[in-house]
């Protein structure tokens, strides 16, 4: 078996030294916007992306969702795009285009054929420099977020789970409020709050712009140096958001949920952010425990002991703090407090045992594995090339991360997992279906 182990470990090595390096260049223009270019010929598209440092903790009280309220809003038009036109003009040159917001950051891109590089660039910079801010827009804009807001979270079965999370995890930092922000925030806000949010956020230094796929380098330089060097720069953004007090003792909560007949459990612990090297070791300790049918907590819980639907565990990565999160779903009568104390068993073993060589070598192969097949298209390599630079700092990243997991040990694994998933420091929640409150 260990011949076996030695010759899949020597295949997974070979197939990442053959991956190919993402090569890129990146400047800054003189208003403060960072530009990465990656030139990649080999199939005849391009996008075009711009990450804001924007997010849902950028707000203050009584005005959450201002980020992902404007995810929307900039799509409604331009001075020189018609209101409701944005998604016609992509997919009438054969393009498609989206946008995301988490609490660290808002994300737009488009994808065009290599000959619409050109048009990519137009509607970023218009987004940027001449979006039209009036009531109309923030009106409609506002109905569909709350009618997105029933879908995914009041009426989507499980849809509170990241909310009774963060609002038992944090106290003071703005992680505590969800991302989507809460519907009476928006309906309050007036239109100079809308205005004054797009004038303190949305500026060329406090943005990231990615061309990546199809182009000639040159030609792209001139068209951006033209479409967005005129942009002025804007206030720095600076934040001081306050610091949470460690969790010391076991907090226990309950949250209930309309939309689920089944209840689950989740135990949650506040880690600390995605930069920090701990936060690396989380994910592979995420991944050793429920990463598969293989793992830990799946073949003990669901295959073995029949207690459990479904286990999982994850490190929700954020810039200040992530979450770690590891829940259930119980068969039968299995009470909700045996799955945490079967969940917490397998969570101490990592605490207080080295885990096996084999199963740190598959840990290993897996991350291998995995950094040979991302960023396979270019969309995935712009994101990954703006994330790395706005929110890590180091563009590089997508070349040299696997670095980062091949130099964590087993005895750092458990180190990192006796320091930060204790008993005392958790939130174990009893995620229950209204039922059971009306009862």
């Amino acid at each position: 078996m260990k011949q076996i182990s030695y010759l899949v470990s020597l295949f997974f090595v070979a197939n990442v030294c053959l991956a190919q390096e993402v090569k890129f260049e990146e400047y800054d223009l003189d208003n403060g916007l960072h530009v990465i270019l990656h030139q990649d010929n080999s199939a005849p598209v391009v996008t075009t992306s711009v990450m804001y440092h924007v997010g849902g903790k950028d707000r203050t009280e009584g005005r959450t969702g201002f980020a992902h309220f404007f995810e929307h809003l900039l799509f409604e038009g331009t001075k020189n795009i018609e209101r409701g036109k944005w998604f016609e003009i992509v997919s009438a040159n054969g393009g498609r285009n989206n946008a995301n917001t988490t609490n660290d950051r808002t994300y737009y891109y488009e994808t065009f054929p290599s000959n619409n590089l050109q048009l990519g660039l137009w509607m970023e910079s218009e987004r940027l420099l001449h979006p039209v801010i009036d009531q109309k827009g923030v009106d409609t804009q506002n109905e569909v977020v709350k009618e997105e807001k029933r879908l995914r979270y009041d009426n989507s079965p499980y849809g509170q789970f990241l909310f009774a999370i963060q609002e038992n995890l944090f106290k003071v930092h703005p992680y505590k409020d969800p991302n989507i922000g809460y519907m009476k925030d928006l309906d309050a806000a007036t239109l100079e709050d809308v205005i004054a949010y797009n004038k303190k956020y949305y500026n060329p230094n406090n943005a990231v712009l990615v061309v990546a796929g199809d182009f000639k380098t040159d030609t792209a330089k001139s068209m951006i140096t033209d479409y967005f060097g005129d942009i002025p720069r804007g206030p720095e953004v600076v934040r001081n958001y306050p610091k949470e007090e460690p969790i010391t003792q076991e907090i226990k909560a309950v949250k209930y949920d309309a939309n689920i007949q089944i209840p689950a459990s989740l135990v949650a612990y506040r880690t600390p952010g995605f930069k920090e090297r701990d936060s690396y070791v989380l994910n592979l300790i995420s991944t050793y425990l429920s990463d598969g049918k293989s793992s830990k907590l799946y073949k003990k819980m669901v295959d073995e002991q029949k207690q459990a639907l479904q286990v999982g565990a994850f490190n929700i990565g954020q810039e200040d703090y992530s979450m770690y999160v590891v829940f259930a779903l119980p068969v039968g009568e299995t009470s909700l407090e045996t799955l945490v104390s079967e969940m917490e068993e397998e969570v101490a073993k990592v605490r207080d045992e080295l885990i096996s060589e084999n199963d740190f070598q598959k840990l290993q192969n897996k991350m291998e594995n995995d950094f040979v097949n991302s960023n396979s298209s270019v969309e995935g390599i712009a994101n990954s090339l703006a994330r790395n630079y706005m929110l890590y700092g180091d563009t590089n990243l997508i070349n040299t991360e696997i670095d980062i997991y091949r130099s964590i040990t087993r005895e750092e694994i458990m180190e990192v997992a006796k320091k930060y998933l204790g008993k005392n420091q958790r939130v174990v929640i009893d995620y229950l279906p209204e039922t059971a409150n009306a009862n």
